[in-house]
């Protein structure tokens, strides 16, 4: 039985999901001006990438545009899932660098003949579409979180409430308006 070597962009995706998963928990929207130097940044960097590919031939000239391709998507997608800083903004950010590193993946299993070519493909298609599954698992497992953090302060509220009901004048008002700041409603 022969073992595969992942490639180093393949170790990339694992490492950005694992990154992107991290991050999941705490989502925050990004400023504007970082989201569009980062893109800039990005395209500059891909024109220059693509530019040193021009001396390659064949499918290594290949190899050399989907990376500068797949290194592009991902610094774009990134910055955008930061920028909009929602669980679906990750998860597609996952989805887009799976599917730009399987593209560098298949340009590299080019190379291959026969069954050995067969089988790097269908490795390659694995880690995209485990990539892809990770990701949407990370972001209802967000979702399932945001929502049960909901319920839960408003439960806690509707408690508060009903200890305020005890109270009178200006004591329940306060009584509530405090509560109401508490739990955030």
């Amino acid at each position: 039985m022969r073992t595969i070597k992942f490639s180093p962009v393949m170790r990339a995706l694992v490492v950005c999901i694992g990154t992107l998963a991290c991050a999941s928990g705490s989502y925050a929207a990004g400023d504007k001006a970082t989201y569009d130097s980062a893109k800039e940044s990005a395209k500059s960097t891909y024109e220059a990438a693509k530019a040193k590919c021009d001396a390659l031939k064949d499918n290594a000239k290949d190899i050399c545009v989907a990376e500068a391709k797949a290194a592009r998507t991902r610094t774009e997608e990134e910055a955008k899932a930061a920028y909009k800083g929602t669980p679906k903004a990750h998860q597609h950010a996952v989805e887009e660098i799976a599917e730009a590193d399987y593209k560098v993946a298949k340009e590299r299993c080019d190379d291959r003949t026969g069954n050995d070519k067969d089988v790097c493909v269908k490795v390659a298609k694995a880690a995209m579409t485990k990539a892809k599954a990770d990701a949407k698992a990370s972001r209802v497992s967000t979702d399932a979180k945001v929502d049960a953090s909901k319920d839960k302060r408003e439960a806690d509220y509707k408690v508060a409430a009903e200890k305020c009901d005890a109270m009178s004048g200006d004591a329940k008002s306060s009584c509530v308006k405090s509560s109401k700041a508490k739990y955030g409603m």
